[in-house]
């Protein structure tokens, strides 16, 4: 047991006074999570079509972001760009709930048992960390719901919605080949992306709040939004280099029979091979920057909105007493 001169240095702390986080906070995280992811995907549903079309027909959708907007207006009319809109609404929903509620139960339990210093000196660890593990187990939820909206997105006639088209490609290939093919992909394009994003958002942040010579814990109103949204920025735009060649390959894993026969390993391999590395990193990057920055930075907005329309202090790494933030 530990004894009195010892437990201040166990609390949990996100401004200068002690927090409770609890169950009820844990929800609150996990709600707003939920929230923001659905509805910046959402919004962001037209650029990932034209993203996922030139990832899949580069030959075809070969004019840009742009161009690739006016080709697919032009074939299928503008319903054509929100094409796979539920599965992407409900999909990112039920991750964004499990990855931000999962971050901040993690990253809580690590600094409760660390402490506010090691917490502190340990804190890119500790987001690395806590979103890794947070990516994964929203990956298995979510991963059933990007097979579906990547083959409504890849072939329009294939089904009328997320119902429809979730029942059709399980009845066609069944649960592991139908929904779990782009697992191994989805992990490695969204575990390096959720570690990249929560990390260099985190520091971005704190340099940010360091400027004006405060901890993010300090920040207000206005100041505090803009600093989420612009820290969001940073991060997204890292995030979507790093993850970009597994987006790829998971776009194309998804198309019918792409990779021919065989195992998923031996599918990726014939996939990646074809494309070849370059082309792997670099086809469709400008489209993809765009659209994480501007929905990571819109997800970091919208998440401290909710959290505080809820009345939860979001949890800080806190500075030891005497020390300065950098």
């Amino acid at each position: 047991m530990e004894n009195k001169a010892s437990a201040p240095q166990r609390r949990v702390m996100a401004t200068s006074a002690e927090k409770v986080y609890d169950l009820n906070y844990y929800l609150k995280g996990a709600l707003a999570g939920g929230i923001c992811c659905a509805v910046t995907h959402g919004a962001l549903c037209p650029v990932d079509v034209v993203k996922t079309r030139i990832q899949l027909d580069p030959v075809t959708f070969n004019r840009g972001l742009i161009g690739g907007f006016k080709q697919i207006i032009e074939a299928e009319g503008p319903k054509g760009l929100l094409t796979g809109l539920g599965p992407t609404v409900v999909g990112y929903f039920i991750q964004g709930w499990f990855k931000f509620g999962g971050v901040e139960f993690f990253k809580v339990q690590f600094a409760k048992n660390l402490g506010d210093e090691k917490a502190w000196n340990n804190k890119t660890a500790i987001y690395l960390a806590s979103s890794a593990m947070a990516e994964f187990i929203a990956d298995i939820f979510l991963c059933p719901l990007e097979a579906t909206r990547i083959r409504l997105v890849s072939q329009p006639t294939f089904a009328d919605g997320l119902v429809s088209g979730a029942g059709k490609l399980f009845a066609q290939e069944g649960l592991i080949k139908g929904f779990y093919s782009g697992f191994g992909p989805i992990l490695m394009k969204q575990i390096p992306y959720t570690m990249a994003k929560f990390a260099v958002q985190g520091e971005a942040a704190d340099r940010i709040a360091a400027t004006m010579g405060k901890t993010q814990a300090e920040l207000t109103g206005g100041t505090k939004l803009g600093t989420s949204l612009l820290s969001g920025v940073i991060a997204g735009v890292c995030a979507a280099i790093i993850s970009h060649p597994a987006d790829t390959l998971l776009s194309k894993v998804n198309k019918a029979g792409a990779g021919g026969e065989g195992s998923i390993a031996t599918r990726l391999g014939r996939i990646a091979s074809e494309i070849g590395f370059v082309k792997l990193c670099t086809v469709g990057l400008g489209a993809r920057c765009v659209m994480i920055g501007t929905l990571t930075a819109g997800q970091f907005l919208l998440f401290d909105i909710v959290m505080d329309i809820t009345g939860a202090e979001k949890f800080h790494f806190h500075p030891p007493a005497g020390t300065a933030a950098h």
